[in-house]
């Protein structure tokens, strides 16, 4: 299935509740009383008829799918609940190769969000809230998104990759991903500030 598809039949979703999806399709959002992380992403699986992926951000190929939840603030406003991963940071790959020819931007051009507003930890309801990609023809979020990509090359070329710090980039970071504290596996992250300027269009909450 092509992204463009995917899509339109994702943005017919909007307004549903993925909770009332996954009892349909038999997806569990529960396993012996722990939540199945990746069942949001399965829920999008089934609706599209393709078959389970294992992993948490399911990839069809051509593009590839995240969920990102919102949450409201006390106030009543919705705003993004966390980072969002985007793809493992290999430093011999990422000091070979400049941002325009980079995995991260390949990876940035081929996802989907697909925003959810998230209710509690008993998930009782979540209701999709928009279908979006990140705007990469705006040259002024690229341009951020390059700079911050460039940083954490320059980092590792001359400092080395033990020095990236989650504190860098402004839409982007690099941040410990893995099991356990002592993990030295990194990854790009989205920032907040970054995903509520695409899943709002730059209305921030």
């Amino acid at each position: 299935m092509e992204r463009s598809e995917a899509k339109r039949r994702l943005e017919a979703l909007v307004g549903e509740d993925l909770r009332e999806l996954a009892k349909k399709y038999e997806v569990p959002v529960f396993r012996h009383g722990k939540k199945n992380k990746g069942w949001a992403g399965h829920v999008i699986e089934r609706y599209l008829g393709l078959p389970l992926n294992s992993a948490q951000s399911p990839n069809f190929g051509s593009w590839e799918l995240k969920t990102v939840s919102l949450k409201r603030l006390k106030s009543g406003p919705l705003t993004v609940k966390e980072t969002m991963a985007i793809t493992m940071i290999d430093p011999y790959n990422v000091v070979q190769t400049p941002f325009h020819q980079s995995h991260l931007l390949s990876k940035l051009r081929k996802i989907l969000i697909l925003a959810r507003i998230w209710e509690g930890v008993d998930e009782e309801s979540s209701i999709v809230y928009s279908v979006t990609e990140f705007d990469l023809d705006d040259p002024e979020t690229y341009q951020i998104v390059a700079n911050d990509y460039e940083l954490v090359r320059k980092t590792i070329m001359e400092e080395g990759f033990d020095a990236l710090k989650g504190e860098m980039g402004r839409y982007i970071q690099p941040r410990t991903k893995g099991p356990g504290h002592g993990s030295k596996s990194r990854a790009f992250y989205a920032r907040t500030i970054f995903l509520k300027k695409v899943v709002f269009k730059g209305k921030f909450s």
